[in-house]
């Protein structure tokens, strides 16, 4: 028995192409007649269809053969879903397509549609990891093409399901809004988003089932086609027999489709109806198409390990190619000799590519890698402000600058939106709670009321849901503000911003695109984040609304993070992230302390002096820029923190002073990218740090990190560096919080220690 099954899968096909007694003459007929009399598939159209699957074929094949001569780095491949080079071939070019990683048909046949691409060669340099790549530049194996309106993917377990139906739900809220579709897709679009039957099991995709079907509920448009190619296994793992249509077929809100790829007329047919459907009703279906999957999940997959040697006969003897060329020969569509000829010399294109695309240049220095990745510093981005005509409707007749009344977080944040809203047709707005009620904490008071429900939106409770949204969104050319309720629930769908928002202009960093509409040179996801958090909350909360921990944030390469203290920093940070997503298409955080939206006091009740004005529009906080406070020459420390640790800061440097301690107080405020130059800075002045981090101590928050790079800096040997966290522990009710949690004495106290010990 052969472990490698490549040989025995092709010997089956070409044995059958070889041996075949040719055409029936009663099945015969010209080209532009239909293959069979139940569907309207032509013979014409079969032959296309034939030349895309057996490209994807041969690119399986070809990648397996260079992975063993170290020449291409990936072997999940597409051999018995080749069916789905019939949706590509039915949908418009322009209806865009979130995809499994085995649709190499699928590609191939959109590709046919294209403008002037080069399929062979591209699919080739994307298995070499070629730096010459058209849509990753090298830095993975993607699907995916801007011209042709595929987002890139890389080996996604069903993560994209939520973005795709994002995608969809953006359509006609585009267009009532009147803002056009970024690459110039038509309002009419439909979305494709295929997986495997395995992926339904994961909890992202049961999400974006059911953000599609409660669109419906909801009576939004949602025109998705979810496309299930059902092969009855996960690398080893069976799916139950009928899994996928029971689970499928009475789902609230989206209408079933069921086809099987023995039979690609038959697929033609059902598929055709079923984007008929979508198109016409502007609501989702489901297509279920029966296959099988050879050659294992990957090359590394042996599926004698897990599978007996009849099964895996049995599923090569259904592989969809052997149907589809024997239907097309006995049809007439195809003699045997052009089938063959076909094959052949798609193979020898093929192999010339690769001869080719192994010689290109590769990735070759970390610049290049992470150049997708680098963040816009300083204030070197343009902000959009609106007119003044255009402010003052919005602001009901007076301008928020003119009002000289000091105000705090809560109250400036809405008046920032108000502007950014304002300047910015394609904003939108959406989360739990945010449009009518104003949000938990009203952060998006009167928002509603100014904007109207087209832009300032509640969305299902759901976090996952929420980011999908606001991908599909961002994609579509859209600039959305989503709100995650608090900082504990974005856990909940982290994987929506860590492997999807985040990584999509990393995969998608190709050759420019200049002629569509918005010129882009790869995917964005641009958006702001607004997310409330941390703790504090008096008398209130638990872990789930208290929650201390930034460390899953910090991770994330490429996002901005910012934690706005002060009600004028909350304004100026907003419009900065406002300014890198637009300009920049970057996924930006904005955390907001809750424990801070009302305060007004700092050193004592009815003092004012946690209210703040608010800055003139054009005014933007430059990004990864900190702010001191008291800076002295004679400071003995410095006191680096963020949040609600620089409020309890200041109060305690007031203390400290009293008792002849200098200390000056530095707000991060962002935290990626953290200000370290200007830590540095401060940390020299004064031979003496103090971190005030309030989130946990292990990986909670940004410390280890500042610490790290204090600790490497030569020039900073000798300084006295300490920190204060909070304890590692989830954040009780009650009083019982301020024993795990940050104190002003443990500021104090840390920082008098400090104080006494010596610089060297």
């Amino acid at each position: 028995m052969s472990l490698r099954r490549e040989g025995p899968v092709t010997e089956r096909l070409l044995s059958l192409l070889r041996q075949h007694p040719g055409a029936d003459p009663a099945r015969t007929g010209p080209l532009d007649e239909p293959l069979v009399p139940y569907s309207p598939m032509t013979r014409r159209q079969a032959v296309a269809i034939w030349e895309s699957a057996i490209q994807s074929r041969l690119q399986d094949l070809l990648s397996r053969e260079m992975k063993d001569k170290g020449l291409s780095y990936y072997t999940i491949g597409s051999a018995g879903h080749e069916a789905n080079a019939i949706v590509a071939a039915l949908l418009r070019p322009t209806d865009t397509a979130f995809l499994h990683y085995r649709s190499g048909a699928f590609m191939a046949a959109r590709l046919r549609q294209g403008r002037g691409e080069t399929p062979f060669f591209d699919a080739m340099l994307s298995f070499c990891a070629s730096a010459e790549d058209p849509i990753s530049g090298g830095r993975h194996k993607v699907l995916g093409s801007p011209t042709m309106h595929v987002p890139p993917q890389t080996s996604t377990i069903a993560s994209h399901l939520p973005k795709a139906v994002g995608f969809a739900m953006a359509l006609q809220r585009l267009e009532r809004q009147g803002v056009p579709i970024e690459g110039g897709v038509p309002y009419d679009a439909i979305v494709w988003c295929n997986f495997g039957d395995a992926s339904m099991n994961h909890a992202t995709a049961q999400a974006g089932f059911h953000a599609a079907g409660a669109a419906v509920l909801h009576k939004q448009p949602c025109p998705i086609l979810f496309g299930c190619e059902d092969n009855g296994i996960g690398i080893s793992v069976r799916t139950p027999d009928g899994f996928v249509a029971q689970m499928m077929q009475q789902r609230p809100g989206i209408r079933y489709f069921a086809c099987d790829s023995q039979d690609f007329p038959g697929v033609w047919a059902t598929t055709r109806e079923a984007i008929a459907w979508v198109r016409d009703h502007r609501r989702p279906a489901f297509l279920h198409t029966k296959t099988v999957r050879l050659m294992g999940h990957a090359g590394s997959d042996v599926e004698a390990n897990h599978m007996p040697l009849e099964q895996i006969e049995a599923n090569e003897q259904r592989d969809p190619l052997l149907a589809f060329a024997d239907l097309l020969v006995r049809s007439g569509a195809l003699t045997r000799e052009q089938i063959l000829a076909i094959y052949h010399d798609t193979d020898r294109r093929l192999r010339r590519a690769a001869e080719e695309a192994s010689r290109r240049k590769k990735l070759t220095n970390v610049a290049d890698v992470t150049a997708p990745l680098q963040k816009p510093v300083g204030a070197e981005l343009r902000l959009q402000v609106a007119d003044r005509t255009t402010r003052m409707a919005a602001f009901g007749g007076k301008l928020p600058e003119d009002d000289a009344r000091p105000r705090h977080l809560a109250f400036r944040i809405p008046q920032a939106l108000t502007d950014i809203l304002a300047a910015y047709p394609n904003a939108f707005l959406f989360g739990e709670d945010v449009a009518k009620k104003g949000g938990v904490y009203n952060a998006t008071q009167g928002l509603f009321a100014t904007f109207g429900g087209g832009r300032v939106f509640n969305t299902i409770l759901d976090e996952t849901t929420i980011l999908g949204l606001a991908q599909g969104m961002a994609t579509a050319g859209a600039l959305p503000f989503p709100e995650i309720q608090y900082l504990a629930y974005i856990h909940n769908a982290l994987d929506q911003i860590r492997g999807e928002a985040a990584s999509l202009e990393f995969f998608s960093t190709g050759q420019s695109v200049r002629d569509l509409p918005g010129q882009f040179a790869s995917y964005r996801n641009p958006m702001v984040v607004r997310i409330a958090g941390l703790a504090y909350q008096k008398g209130f909360g638990g872990h789930f609304h208290n929650d201390n921990s930034v460390g899953a944030l910090l991770d994330i390469p490429g996002i901005l993070l910012g934690v706005p203290t002060r009600a004028d920093d909350a304004v100026t940070m907003l419009r900065a992230m406002t300014a890198a997503a637009a300009e920049r298409g970057k996924v930006c955080l904005f955390l907001e302390p809750i424990a801070l939206y009302m305060q007004k006091d700092l050193h004592a009740p009815n003092d004012g002096a946690w209210q703040f004005g608010y800055p003139p529009p054009e005014n933007v906080m430059p990004i990864g820029e900190g702010r001191v406070y008291d800076a002295g020459d004679d400071d003995q420390l410095v006191i680096v923190t963020y949040g609600n640790g620089l409020w309890m800061s200041l109060r305690v440097a007031q203390r400290l002073r009293e008792r002849g301690v200098k200390a000056r107080v530095f707000d991060l405020r962002w935290l990626s990218p953290l200000p370290i130059a200007q830590i540095k800075e401060h940390v020299r002045a004064t031979g003496r740090c103090l971190v005030v981090d309030e989130c946990r101590h292990t990986h909670g928050g940004p410390s280890p990190m500042i610490l790290t790079e204090l600790c490497q800096d030569p020039e900073l040997a000798g300084c006295v560096l300490r920190r204060v966290t909070a304890i590692d522990s989830y954040v009780p009710l009650a009083a019982a919080a301020n024993l795990v949690l940050v104190q002003e004495p443990d500021i104090e106290r840390a920082a008098l220690s400090l104080c006494e010990e010596r610089v060297r």
